[in-house]
């Protein structure tokens, strides 16, 4: 995040808080609020671009979180899969990169 918004002042990007350990009366609740299990991320909302952290070794996208970024991909966004912050920021620039090249 530090990278990002030093890269990129001023563009929005946020955390959707889906990932954690939590109490059952906890996770009732959030469900009730409209949390929804696989939902990526981070949300950067003008590049219509969600981003899925995982660990550099280890991490696995789940069933819950390939099914909602097919869903998402569906619908004109992109979903990256980054694997530790190196690799996300490589990501992150090579979609823009992509993306400047379309316009």
């Amino acid at each position: 995040m530090i990278w990002f918004h030093q890269k990129f002042p001023g563009v929005l990007i946020y955390h959707c808080p889906n990932g954690e350990k939590r109490s059952i009366k906890t996770a009732v609740r959030l469900k009730k609020m409209g949390v929804v299990a696989g939902i990526p991320d981070l949300f950067v909302p003008s590049w219509m671009l969600y981003i899925e952290l995982k660990r550099e070794k280890g991490g696995i996208v789940s069933e819950a979180q390939k099914k909602i970024m097919s869903y998402l991909s569906r619908h004109g966004y992109t979903c990256l899969v980054c694997h530790g912050a190196t690799d996300a920021s490589i990501k992150v620039l090579k979609f823009l990169e992509n993306k400047e090249r379309k316009i």
